[in-house]
């Protein structure tokens, strides 16, 4: 045998993948199993007592939990796959609702006015989050958990000043509000009440799947995340696609304040603390490394419907909702084994 033939035999490019390696190799596949398994563990826990998991009224439940989760869950992987944190996306649902409630019924502007000043507002904050970890060289979880209290603050403290609470109601007392709510946090199925919140989270999923897999930014975003010194030789715009990724993250989740403020009428100071950490969840259950470079959004979108599952699940199966949090760790860690196992299977089935 010839040295080129012997050369051809044994590269791996020339080599043929299996169906099973090739399914191993997408980032997703943990995420997908884990969502099966948890369906069916609620579904049998469940009907134990006496609640249909695979009913309409009973998905509705689990689906407009996990739509929360899901809706930011998309670009925070994405995020995460070019490598970066974003731990004020939480508190940005808190702001953004209550600069809608503000504009709205303080200063009487119409919501469909008020709406585009809202993400306007998202673009700025990505803007500062990103452009400072970029021209500072901090890590972006100091950056964004710096921009976290800040928010937090100014949320509490300009609210109580200029409202005099830290809460704004009667939302549907503004102008416009009627045809908001439709578009944004009504019903869109009689007589189910599957709500619009999971029609803008599927259609986020797509989008973003879409980006990730067949656009160029998709290609930069896991180049910057993978080695972004790397991808700066090869003429990838590292700077610009961080910063974008960032922007899109505090938009994203301004239309998620939107979209709760509208629904729940009111908005308050708190309101979107903490559930960052169920973003990031979701992305990790995803198959998002932590090391960047990685990822999936549709498993981070899958992610976040185990986390909806699991949080309404365990209500319907009678369990003590104390245990929520232990559920929400317990997932956590086994996705991350998971992936972690599932990973190096396929490389060494290479």
């Amino acid at each position: 045998m010839s040295e080129t033939t012997a050369t051809r035999a044994t590269d791996e490019r020339l080599l043929r993948v299996s169906l099973l390696t090739r399914l191993l190799t997408r980032p997703d596949i943990g995420a997908l199993a884990g969502a099966v398994a948890v369906f069916l563990l609620f579904t049998y826990f469940a009907s134990k007592n006496g609640n249909d998991w695979f009913s309409w009224n009973d998905a509705v439940q689990w689906t407009d939990e996990s739509a929360q989760y899901g809706i930011v869950a998309v670009p925070v992987a994405l995020l995460m796959i070019g490598g970066e944190f974003d731990l004020s996306a939480g508190v940005m649902i808190g702001s953004t609702g209550l600069l809608l409630g503000y504009l709205s019924t303080f200063e009487h502007l119409n919501i469909w006015a008020a709406i585009p000043l809202v993400l306007l507002f998202g673009v700025v904050i990505g803007l500062v989050n990103g452009i400072t970890v970029i021209k500072t060289k901090l890590p972006s979880f100091i950056v964004t958990l710096g921009t976290f209290f800040i928010l937090q603050g100014l949320n509490a403290a300009l609210t109580l000043k200029l409202t005099g609470a830290t809460a704004i109601s009667d939302l549907d007392s503004a102008s416009g509000f009627n045809s908001a709510y439709r578009w944004f946090s009504s019903t869109v199925w009689s007589p189910h009440d599957f709500k619009v919140k999971v029609i803008w989270w599927i259609g986020i999923t797509a989008i973003g799947a879409w980006v990730l897999a067949r656009t160029r930014f998709g290609n930069w975003i896991f180049a910057v995340g993978g080695d972004p010194v790397a991808a700066r030789n090869v003429g990838v715009p590292v700077a610009f696609t961080k910063v974008a990724l960032f922007v899109a993250t505090s938009v994203v989740a301004s239309l998620l304040g939107i979209i709760e403020a509208l629904e729940l009428r009111s908005t308050q100071a708190a309101e979107g603390i903490g559930r960052e950490f169920y973003f990031i969840i979701s992305a990790v259950v995803g198959g998002c490394l932590l090391t960047g470079g990685y990822g999936s959004v549709i498993g981070a979108s899958l992610g976040a419907a185990i986390l909806g599952m699991g949080s309404v699940g365990i209500i319907f199966a009678a369990w003590d909702s104390n245990y929520t949090y232990t559920f929400l760790g317990g997932i956590l860690m086994l996705a991350v084994l998971l992936n972690t196992a599932i990973r190096s299977r396929a490389s060494k089935s290479r």
